[in-house]
């Protein structure tokens, strides 16, 4: 587990008419108060990664479909600098992911059918001045394996 980084099992409570899930609630450690809230869709197989932020946290959920989330390490002061973690998530396993400034992050679509995530940020997207950086999901430095694993 990534240093900073918090997860939380989503809770689904089911009966005749559907389900319900709290997914945010002050006081949780996956909890950071919330300027911008996005939601994208991706299609089947698509990989988007990497960014990473300075000053901002993203909160994301996956709500639709399946995805592998890969997070990794960039900050050289933490315990856990060039760690990698790989998170799978999505309407079959709901979870909570909140991603601290300095790690690297991205999904790639496990699922059929298209994948939606809910996303919050602490900071407002600020077309003039983003705080976002990118790296190429296959940059050799992170060497990430994005396949599946048989097991």
């Amino acid at each position: 587990m990534i240093d900073g980084v918090f997860v939380k099992k989503v809770i689904q409570h089911h009966d005749d008419r559907g389900f319900f899930a709290e997914v945010a609630k002050e006081g949780e450690d996956t909890y950071k108060p919330v300027k911008q809230t996005s939601y994208s869709e991706t299609y089947p197989g698509v990989i988007k990664a990497f960014h990473w932020h300075k000053r901002q946290w993203d909160i994301w959920c996956v709500v639709k479909g399946m995805a592998q989330v890969a997070l990794y390490d960039l900050r050289k002061e933490s315990k856990t600098y060039k760690e990698a973690q790989v998170i799978v998530t999505g309407e079959k396993n709901m979870m909570v992911i909140a991603i601290p400034p300095g790690v690297a992050h991205g999904y790639k679509v496990l699922s059929s059918s298209p994948m939606g995530i809910i996303y919050h940020a602490t900071e407002p997207y600020d077309p003039k001045n983003p705080d976002e950086e990118r790296i190429p999901f296959d940059d050799p430095s992170i060497g990430f394996d994005w396949s599946t694993k048989n097991r």
